[in-house]
């Protein structure tokens, strides 16, 4: 069944919260399946599978074609997206591309940054908004962690609390010192979502290609589940090879029926 802003409020502190990004309609299948309750369809797609240098690339109708795909691919998993950079510049801005992403399939909305006028007025217009504070890629000009200064530190813990106060159910905490987001977890009422935070964080997201070892680049916080690209490398030589020695399609098992496609 699929999970609300309240079910993931009521988690808090009492069962860690599982979130993968997804971008396409089996790879959503596949984690509906696994159980995991929340997919965020993350701009973090400008970047793994458009070959983008930024976020800063994808736009609304992106957005809108992923997070469809990965709706027809998980009906019952509770799926936020991702409001791409500028589109959120300011409330009414924001409203309008917000109420595509809810058409094209989504059940909330995550935006960057203490943008409290915009939260605030996306959560009158009941569109549910999970905030995003620490490294902010779509503004960010490193990948570097943040909140090392206790200066630093003290904007990011009070960049929080106010996002939660501007209405928001969730934050996402990205890539800041493990004791930052440990305060900032015990200080709130809403779940926290760590990626490169540190285990106290309510909850914990990776991207999804980072987990299959999708890629030729993952951050130093990430882990890989499986090597996807060299499995990848080595289908496409065996089928290379095939071809040339025109083993394929002569090895293929013929069937009979109706299941053959």
């Amino acid at each position: 069944m699929k999970q609300t802003p309240t079910d993931f409020r009521a988690m808090k502190g009492v069962e860690p919260i599982t979130m993968l990004t997804a971008y396409t309609c089996p790879v959503a299948r596949g984690i509906e399946q696994a159980g995991v309750p929340v997919i965020l369809v993350g701009d973090t797609v400008g970047m793994v599978e458009m070959g983008f240098d930024s976020t800063r690339d994808v736009t609304i109708e992106h957005m809108e074609y992923h997070i469809g795909a990965v709706r027809r691919g998980a009906k019952d998993t509770h799926i936020i997206g991702d409001l791409p950079y500028l589109t959120d510049k300011d409330p009414a801005t924001a409203l309008i591309h917000a109420r595509r992403l809810i058409a094209a399939g989504a059940d909330s909305i995550k935006l960057e940054g203490p943008k409290l006028d915009v939260i605030a007025h996306l959560v009158a217009h009941d569109i549910a908004v999970v905030g995003h504070t620490g490294l902010t890629p779509q503004t960010a000009t490193s990948f570097k962690k943040v909140g090392s200064t206790s200066e630093d530190a003290q904007r990011i813990a009070e960049e929080a609390r106010d996002i939660q106060d501007a209405g928001a159910f969730m934050v996402v905490i990205e890539h800041v010192p493990y004791d930052l987001s440990t305060r900032i977890t015990a200080e709130l009422r809403i779940p926290t979502i760590g990626i490169g935070a540190g285990p106290d964080c309510d909850g914990q997201v990776l991207v999804i290609n980072d987990a299959l070892g999708l890629g030729d680049y993952w951050p130093p916080f990430s882990k890989q589940y499986a090597h996807v690209s060299d499995t990848i490398l080595q289908v496409a030589k065996d089928f290379r090879g095939e071809v040339a020695s025109r083993e394929f399609p002569n090895n293929i098992i013929r069937f009979t029926g109706t299941g053959n496609r």
